[in-house]
């Protein structure tokens, strides 16, 4: 084995955020890959996105109906990125998004046409989270949560101060949603097990 591919296969703990189009598969190709398009201009305008990726500090996976972000600089980064995203999303009624964020152990992967891709329960649990939330939902995982308090609150972020409100509402495992204003009238998201 190369020390190429060696290298790829670490483990490493990155935040993931991964985010798809609600009700995707109930569309006509031609919007799916409109919708798909769109997300991916939102996605690449957000100045998170731009920033991690020009460090070298951000890998994307496509997965067909949206994508995970995964991003090895901060804990906040994946956060504001979402936040950006959501903000920029708004915009057009019809881009659907629910996203979930949690941070944990991902390695990269080869796969089966001999590409780099990357695995493991940072990426599955982020995905978990995120199939919890309704369309404008963001949802962070217990212990995403509990890394952001450990840099610094997470009423502190510049979440609130771009508008949206970084308050926490705890489920019963520990999940917390970052809700816009409008969305709070809901309240809590469903609970959803397994995944802090």
């Amino acid at each position: 084995m190369s020390a190429e591919v060696t290298k790829e296969i670490e483990l490493e703990i990155a935040y993931v955020l991964f985010v798809d189009i609600v009700g995707y598969s109930k569309l006509v190709t031609s919007e799916q890959r409109r919708l798909l398009e769109l997300l991916n201009q939102v996605v690449r305008q957000s100045e998170h996105f731009r920033s991690a990726e020009a460090k070298h500090r951000l890998l994307t996976v496509p997965t067909g109906d949206g994508m995970a972000l995964v991003f090895y600089n901060t804990p906040q980064a994946p956060v504001e990125c979402a936040l950006e995203i959501s903000t920029a999303a708004s915009e057009h009624p019809e881009l659907k998004l629910r996203m979930g964020i949690h941070s944990g152990p991902v390695s990269g992967v080869v796969d089966v046409s001999g590409r780099s891709n990357i695995a493991g329960a940072g990426i599955n649990i982020a995905q978990r989270v995120m199939d919890c939330g309704d369309a404008g939902h963001i949802l962070v995982s217990k212990h995403m949560a509990e890394d952001l308090e450990a840099v610094r609150p997470l009423e502190a972020t510049s979440a609130r101060a771009g508008g949206m409100r970084g308050k926490a509402r705890r489920a019963r495992f520990g999940r917390q949603s970052l809700h816009r204003r409008p969305w709070e009238s809901r309240g809590a998201a469903k609970v959803c097990p397994g995944t802090t």
